[in-house]
């Protein structure tokens, strides 16, 4: 059965009715932005929405291996998943705004690797060496310089309940080699490639080869995606929406300098456009995408990247994507609208959910 997740923004909210409407209204999950300076704490919101909730899975979307010690991390959605009953899913990039609000880029791919291959490793109870928790050394001086008679000398989770199922590791992936490692080790991949069939199949082909090529089964991974749905009645309303929507997301296409994936002449300048144009100062803010609106974004290409249109365009969309092999969706959409659209924010979850579930 399709996964519907919906995204979270700067602050999800910390309200028991917001949280049971959102499980009532048939969403499957809830993420929680982990950006220290443009949003609240995800885990001490999972743990208030674990306990508002009985059926909703929860995760940060999406944490990285930079801001936290991996084994801290581990810790809280271990802690996640003892609240919840076994709802807990950790997801995890490279980093992007928490890092760049630190003055970092995201993390390099060997490193990004290892933290993939830790946190496995410790979220099912094994233990690993303490250099690959990501320890600060210099800051902090070694134990061995202490007056005790024996030490810790790795790292575990010593109080993981084994009567809960481990919590799946969700890695958001956009390049072919974070693709790859991502198929090899964890148990999902969430695309971050827009809607587009051809991107998306171009993303499922690069996991499966990866997996081929370590000799892994084709099935051990589930294949998400995550994309901008705005659906409104008013074509001309959705798109005018969607312009401001979807730029925060296609940017992660060109965040390296060259675009990931199939690409066009049109889409090759659009993402140009984002690339050049994109002020990671006003992040998550609508006056941070007037320029790139003004400078050359064009509604064609935000037509084929996000998901734009009546109930019924958007579910056909979606069924598509399952249909190409997408498993999960998370939808960065509803949560976002304008307060001024009225009930037509509550639109995707009044009919194109239902729709998704009867198709």
């Amino acid at each position: 059965m399709l996964e519907i997740w919906r995204a979270g923004g700067s602050i999800t909210g910390a309200d028991p009715d917001l949280a049971r409407r959102i499980e009532a209204e048939g969403w499957d999950g809830q993420m929680f932005m982990d950006s220290q300076s443009l949003s609240t704490d995800p885990y001490a919101q999972m743990g208030a929405w674990a306990a508002w909730t009985e059926r909703l899975l929860l995760s940060p979307g999406v944490t990285n291996p930079f801001t936290r010690n991996l084994a801290v991390s581990a810790a809280a959605v271990a802690t996640i998943q003892t609240i919840s009953g076994g709802r807990a899913v950790m997801g995890i990039g490279r980093g992007d705004s928490a890092l760049a609000y630190l003055g970092y880029a995201p993390v390099k791919l060997a490193w990004f690797e290892t933290a993939l291959e830790t946190l496995q490793t410790l979220l099912s109870g094994g233990e690993v060496p303490f250099a690959a928790t990501g320890s600060t050394a210099g800051t902090a001086p070694s134990h061995e310089g202490l007056s005790l008679g024996a030490r810790p000398e790795a790292v575990s989770l010593r109080w993981l309940r084994k009567d809960l199922p481990k919590v799946p590791l969700d890695v958001a992936a956009t390049g072919p080699k974070v693709i790859a490692m991502a198929a090899r080790i964890a148990e999902r991949v969430t695309f971050s490639v827009g809607a587009e069939i051809e991107r998306l199949a171009w993303a499922i082909g690069v996991a499966r080869q990866a997996r081929e090529a370590a000799a892994l089964a084709p099935d051990g991974v589930s294949y998400g995606a995550q994309v901008v749905v705005v659906c409104h009645p008013d074509p001309a309303t959705a798109m005018e929406t969607a312009m401001h929507m979807a730029p925060p997301l296609a940017r992660f296409q060109v965040i390296q300098g060259k675009t990931v994936g199939p690409t066009d002449a049109a889409m090759a300048e659009n993402m140009d456009t984002i690339r050049s144009g994109y002020d990671m100062r006003k992040h998550g803010l609508a006056d941070s995408r007037e320029r790139l609106i003004g400078g050359g974004l064009t509604p064609d290409f935000v037509a084929r990247f996000a998901v734009v249109g009546s109930p019924d365009v958007c579910t056909q969309r979606l069924l598509a994507l399952r249909d190409a092999g997408i498993e999960r969706l998370v939808v960065v959409g509803p949560g976002f609208y304008p307060p001024e659209w009225g009930e037509a924010r509550e639109l995707f979850a009044r009919e194109v959910i239902p729709a998704l579930r009867t198709s």
